[in-house]
């Protein structure tokens, strides 16, 4: 680097104009004051040339630690992004803070690409968003020969991970980047990996030697909860209308069929609700996502094909309605809720059927006996995640290998579940699964298991000897809520699994020392009541939000701030509808409500409001005045 001057500077002093420059770009572009913590040093290092793999919690500002070297650095920053759909928001939003930005990618007309290309050659750019398929295109990498190139910057890099749960095969040409361009500094950045992944991530993309940045996990924002399913829609239902009411959110659903039911279902409860899954046509799953991230209030029913890159910042929920295959899928999906820090919520239903679909898919799905350990590894670890007794978060970061202690903000926290032994009971129902198959029945599944131990002659139950069943009826302790509890809880924890078609419930090896009594078998006794949010929650989230100048959530507004923030809530849908892009590329949720409480009288004090950089106080500042004090 050389300094105002002409000279060279030292290694201290090009450090502080690094940073200077940096804390700059984020106030006049951006309009925050400080960075969160990490995001300096890795800003810094990037900055001044180094490569970096980044693991940062969604929500955590993995963006700024590449878009603003991008700005700092001279050349274009090259961005490769798992998804082209969401590319024009992106565009979209770094254009309302006056960032030069464009994309190349299969939606475009040959003039509008020609265009894009002749700016990237130019310098007439400061980021360009390409997907990883591009790269494999040999016209692309001569474009890129042609530009000088500021970084290249990998997001969602665990879609480099073979056996992770987003894997793109067009992310492993990627690591061809450092050779190719060898002076270029790379940034691979994720919210999701686990040791093994970030390993894998490393060797993957040629980044053993970068610079390794990694944050927390944590996303104390968020409340964590798994509740037994006892009719799913209605609890849901429950917690949209009770806790969510006119809030945006996600409903994740394990089949397209399921997503269109779901949808439909809470529209006939008012609840504007919208499916997307692969088997809608590629209008149809463009439109409904671009209507979820333009417009306040609309609730996505989808499958796991939807949500990676979404920017939207004011998801306040995302509910399971299915078990997550694994729990870096579960982190990642509700990972999308709560991106500006305000108080949100991760909600799973979960049932003894969920179990035995996955065993099943499992067992039956394509790849060797390796990579059916492996999905029965994930498996696990979710299902543990589940049944757990101890805090949700300690369990869920303690997977990504991390420490914490209990947060006082998930439902085992609000209201701790018990334990109690039921190695009784598990020898019971073993038993009864033991004698069905010394029978040679293959056929039957939980419920003619639970029907034997409750002693009920259904037509199924009749066909064995039940005179002769030694445990018909043993079980009337139980409810027959009770004895599927304890069904799944075994199969949690492998003291059962499921073979065939149909469920069939089967022993394992390790059965036996429950049977034989030389194994205690421990289960979770579900709470009857209801966690509740607690001050807690809101007083992390303040802890963590942006900058150390917090917003208020809409718990905290006065009446007078609350009106206000809706009036506020209201012109920005109308501006946004009028220029084509998402409510959040104007405003935050967040910096609304801050200025709902602060109520600048100028443009100087309305400056000062986390979120506003300098175009969006010259394009929005007047209007925002003018409905504060209109």
């Amino acid at each position: 680097m050389i300094s105002p001057e002409g000279g060279p500077v030292d290694e201290a002093e090009e450090s502080a104009t690094t940073g200077s420059a940096a804390t700059q770009v984020l106030r006049r572009i951006f309009g925050y004051d400080t960075f969160r913590e990490g995001q300096g040093e890795i800003i810094e290092h990037v900055v001044d040339g180094g490569d970096a793999l980044v693991l940062m919690p969604t929500g955590g500002g993995k963006s700024l630690c590449y878009q603003i070297p991008s700005l700092v650095r001279p050349g274009v920053g090259v961005v490769i992004s798992p998804l082209i759909a969401l590319m024009q928001d992106q565009v979209d939003a770094l254009t309302a803070l006056g960032v030069r930005a464009g994309f190349l990618n299969s939606t475009q007309g040959i003039d509008e690409r020609q265009a894009v290309e002749a700016c990237f050659v130019a310098g007439e750019i400061d980021l360009l968003y390409l997907a990883p398929e591009r790269l494999r295109v040999e016209s692309t990498l001569r474009l890129l020969d042609r530009g000088k190139i500021s970084l290249f910057a990998i997001d969602e890099a665990h879609c480099v991970a073979q056996w992770g749960h987003d894997f793109r095969p067009d992310y492993l040409a990627l690591s061809t980047l450092h050779e190719r361009w060898p002076e270029v500094p790379r940034v691979a950045l994720t919210a999701t990996a686990t040791p093994a992944t970030h390993a894998e991530i490393a060797s993957r993309l040629n980044l053993e030697n970068a610079r390794h940045f990694v944050a927390s996990f944590d996303r104390p924002n968020i409340q964590y909860r798994i509740v037994p399913k006892n009719e799913p829609k209605r609890q849901l239902l429950d917690l949209l209308r009770n806790e969510h009411r006119g809030d945006a959110g996600i409903v994740y659903c394990l089949s397209r069929s399921s997503v269109e039911k779901i949808a439909d279902f809470l529209t006939q409860n008012d609840i504007p609700a919208l499916p997307y899954h692969a088997g809608l046509d590629a209008g149809t799953r463009a439109a409904n996502q671009s209507r979820f991230l333009r417009e306040d209030g609309l609730v996505m029913v989808a499958t796991i094909a939807f949500g990676m890159g979404i920017d939207k910042p004011d998801v306040r929920f995302v509910a399971h309605l299915d078990l997550p295959k694994s729990v870096e899928g579960y982190y990642q999906e509700t990972g999308r809720a709560g991106r500006d820090g305000l108080p949100s919520t991760a909600w799973l239903a979960y049932g003894l059927q969920d179990v035995v679909q996955q065993r099943r898919l499992i067992e039956t799905s394509e790849g060797d006996d390796t990579h059916r350990r492996r999905l029965g590894t994930h498996l696990d670890a979710m299902l543990a995640l589940c049944e757990t007794i101890d805090c949700r978060r300690v369990r869920l970061l303690d997977y990504f290998g991390q420490r914490a202690r209990p947060c006082g903000n998930c439902d085992t926290c609000l209201t701790p579940p018990e334990s109690w032994d039921g190695t009784i009971p598990a020898q019971k129902l073993l038993s009864t699964v033991f004698r069905l198959h010394r029978e040679r029945r293959q056929k039957f599944g939980a419920g003619q298991v639970v029907d034997i131990l409750l002693g009920r002659k259904t037509d199924k139950v009749l066909q064995h000897d039940h005179a002769s069943l030694t445990v018909f009826g043993i079980g009337t302790d139980l409810r027959e809520a009770e004895w599927r509890g304890i069904v799944r809880q075994l199969l949690a924890q492998g003291l059962l699994t499921v073979e065939g078609d149909y469920g069939t419930l089967v022993l394992t090896d390790a059965s036996a020392d429950v049977l034989r009594g030389q194994r205690q078998v421990l289960f979770r006794r579900e709470p009857e009541r209801k966690p509740k949010p607690s001050a807690k929650s809101t007083a992390k989230s303040a802890a963590t939000s942006t900058t150390p100048r917090t917003a208020p959530t809409a718990a905290d507004l006065s009446p007078a701030a609350l009106a206000t923030f809706e009036r506020l809530r209201t012109w920005r849908a109308t501006t946004a509808k009028e220029q084509g892009v998402p409510a959040y590329v104007i405003f935050h949720d967040s910096t609304l409500r801050e200025i709902a409480t602060r109520t600048p009288t100028s443009l100087t004090e309305l400056s000062q409001i986390n979120g506003i950089g300098e175009n969006k106080l010259t394009k929005y500042g007047q209007p925002v005045l003018d409905v504060l004090h209109s």
